[in-house]
């Protein structure tokens, strides 16, 4: 399957819903007072799912954003043993496994659907099951040794702990496990200006970049570089 048809899969009920909006506000009588805002109304959310699908299909299958070629400029040392964590949904462990084979990897799954309650993780689950090997986990105690991993990747993750304390606890337990000089490598949409205008009020469900900062700054890691991969999708790298 796609990645545009992933996400449409997984987010189909918010598809529908602004469908069904548009549909009554372009097609429902009204008076002529409420006309124009509805007919208006109608044409930005159709405007909105239109930019939000063209831009999922271009960040996901045509960016050139999973072929991970980008990879060597943010981690120039290849890791001994690093750590990949999700909150529901791992895409990249199996192609991370291919680019690193001699190294010791550890796959953690922080879902907890008291924590993720969005149906859209639970969509994301039963269509793409967790690789074989990955390891439940709790963020507040990642079931690794302290200062043990070269690098982390969290990779479309991070942004659905909805609760600041949530993402403190994770991106302490991150800086836990690293060793001195270790990487944590964070992939994220950012709640900025160019995911505004392709995402509209979806772009709420991201967090600006200085959110991340500060929880990364937080937990005592350093910045240590960052890439734009495309001009939605931004790479932070964070040093213990």
């Amino acid at each position: 399957m796609s990645g545009l048809g992933r996400v449409v899969a997984f987010n189909w009920p918010r598809y529908a819903a602004g469908l069904l909006a548009t549909g009554l506000g372009a097609l429902v009588p009204l008076p002529r007072p409420a006309r124009f805002p509805a007919r208006a109304g109608a044409l930005l959310a159709a405007g909105w799912i239109a930019s939000s699908l063209a831009a999922t299909w271009w960040v996901y299958d045509r960016s050139g954003l999973y072929t991970w070629r980008w990879l060597t400029d943010l981690l120039p040392t290849e890791p001994r043993a690093y750590a990949v964590v999700s909150t529901g949904l791992d895409e990249i462990s199996p192609t991370l496994a291919t680019r690193y084979p001699h190294a010791t990897a550890t796959v953690l799954d922080l879902y907890h659907p008291a924590i993720m309650r969005e149906g859209s993780i639970r969509r994301a689950r039963a269509l793409v099951p967790p690789p074989p090997g990955t390891r439940p986990a709790h963020l507040t105690d990642l079931p690794v040794p302290t200062g043990s991993l070269d690098a982390v990747f969290v990779v479309f993750a991070a942004h659905e702990l909805r609760e600041a304390g949530q993402r403190a606890a994770l991106f302490g337990e991150l800086a836990r496990i690293l060793r001195p000089g270790g990487r944590l490598l964070l992939v994220e949409h950012c709640r900025d200006l160019p995911n505004v205008a392709a995402f509209g009020p979806g772009a709420w469900h991201f967090y600006p970049r200085r959110e991340w900062h500060r929880v990364a700054t937080g937990a005592g890691l350093a910045p240590a570089g960052g890439a734009t991969l495309t001009p939605l999708v931004r790479a932070m790298v964070y040093q213990r």
